[in-house]
């Protein structure tokens, strides 16, 4: 069977915390979209793990499928793979051949387009990692994908089609000169057909590469348990998230349908575990209506407004759960639980249960809010508008918790629900009958032993 894991939020939700607690019943963790964007950390004992790329049942020894869906930088995936090799972890992952291929021009022009938009305040706040122009190429018909990497002549006639185009793009459109460029080799085709047709020598030696849909359709022919793991979050889904401040791809549930070659029968017929943080983060750009503070450079209108009058809430929150990017180390901007995101999240995807972290950040406090619904030129909304303009202008209506003292959250993960304060249970509990669905999993702390697990999807 399939377990699908969905961020129901902006990202940051604790999703590799997830794989892992469940990983131990998965045969197959497999990555459906994104590239080394996302951010997982995974804690092993008293070893910590951040991975961008592979995924997160790695350091559990499960096999690791990169899905047609993604976008793979082969610098980054043998980076990681060679650095958990020298932890002492022996990681199996098999990409597949549809998946695009990030080539350094991707990265320069990640870099010069977010420069120029931030010159009119209207920078998406990506992570330079060359994502989006890579799903650009992809739509356009001119990308390269995995399988090209490993047949030379195509390799070459790839880059002699498309590197004229970017080099075009680069000088012409931008004015910029390639040689003044931090990686010139970036628009070299020699260089690139180099470089890559070795990742590509490297792919066939190691026996890596699989036709995803396939392979995966066998394993669970074969009675095998597969993990099917989303990148960032619902609200950035290229679809169904507030456009354009949005990923290139669809980490929403049926993004693991055309991600991996699975049908929609078989990832339907299995669960859907949407991932909530007990309280709101986000980076970049873009509205968010139940924000706490400012972060100077991605909060709207920061520069007339400030920080904000709960700016040291925010920060206390930031400090105490660590909120700064995976990969970019950006402080994330702070806010309340926002149940319009999370009710849109659960029709979208469907969830069939919810795993909710960070509940331990939140302990101290005397009194926690929740954004319930928005008003909108009067009109109250269950759920978030369509267009981002919209959102904007909605206003917040709040409910307001009683909060819950610290306790000895590793005696709670083990004693289990019931050992969690009241007040705590009773902010899971709305949380839980608002969505109409049941919560799987608490996170109270970063380790696997720090997590309460009502339910077991395998």
């Amino acid at each position: 069977m399939t377990v699908t894991i969905v961020g129901s939020q902006l990202g940051d939700e604790g999703k590799g915390g997830i794989v892992d607690l469940y990983g131990d019943a998965a045969d197959v963790v497999v990555r459906y979209q994104g590239g080394d964007n996302a951010g997982h950390t995974v804690v092993e004992g008293d070893e910590e793990y951040k991975l961008s790329l592979v995924p997160s049942g790695a350091v559990r020894g499960k096999v690791g499928v990169l899905g047609n869906g993604c976008v793979v930088n082969p610098r980054t995936l043998f980076d990681e793979l060679d650095a958990l090799r020298d932890r002492g972890l022996d990681p199996d992952v098999r990409v597949a051949r549809r998946a695009h291929v990030i080539l350094p021009y991707h990265r320069v022009l990640d870099g010069i387009e977010e420069e120029a938009k931030s010159e009119t305040d209207d920078e998406v706040g990506t992570t330079g990692r060359g994502i989006g122009p890579t799903y650009e190429d992809k739509a356009g018909r001119r990308g390269v994908r995995v399988g090209d990497l490993l047949d030379p002549e195509v390799l070459r006639d790839r880059l002699e089609y498309v590197v004229p185009q970017k080099r075009a793009i680069v000088e012409d459109v931008y004015g910029l000169d390639v040689a003044d460029l931090d990686d010139p080799d970036a628009l070299d085709v020699d260089a690139l057909y180099e470089e890559f047709r070795e990742f590509g020598r490297r792919l066939a030696d190691e026996g890596m590469t699989v036709n995803a849909g396939e392979f995966l359709a066998s394993a669970i022919d074969d009675g095998q348990n597969v993990i099917l793991e989303g990148a960032q979050g619902t609200i950035i889904d290229i679809d169904h998230g507030n456009y354009p401040f949005v990923t290139s791809s669809n980490p929403t549930a049926g993004g693991a349908c055309t991600g991996t070659g699975l049908s929609p029968g078989v990832v339907g017929d299995g669960e859907v575990v949407g991932i909530v943080k007990a309280y709101l983060t986000r980076v970049g750009s873009g509205p968010m209506p139940t924000e706490l503070g400012g972060v100077e450079g991605d909060t709207p209108g920061y520069d007339e407004q400030g920080e904000g009058e709960n700016e040291e809430l925010a920060t206390y929150i930031r400090e105490e759960g660590d909120e700064y990017g995976t990969v970019t180390g950006r402080p994330r901007r702070v806010g309340w639980l926002d149940m319009p995101m999370l009710r849109h999240a659960t029709r979208a995807s469907g969830f069939t249960g919810l795993a909710v972290n960070h509940v331990d950040t939140l302990a101290g406090l005397d009194e926690l809010q929740v954004g319930h619904t928005y008003d909108l030129d009067g009109e109250t909304l269950e759920t978030m508008p369509a267009t981002t303009e919209q959102w904007a202008d909605c206003e917040v209506t709040r409910r307001t918790f009683e909060g819950w003292p610290e306790q000895d959250w590793g005696a709670v993960a083990s004693d289990g629900y019931e050992a969690l304060h009241e007040n705590a249970r009773a902010y899971l509990d709305y949380l839980s009958d608002e969505l109409d669905t049941p919560i799987y999993a608490v996170g109270v702390g970063p380790g696997r032993s720090q997590t309460i697990v009502r339910e077991r999807p395998f």
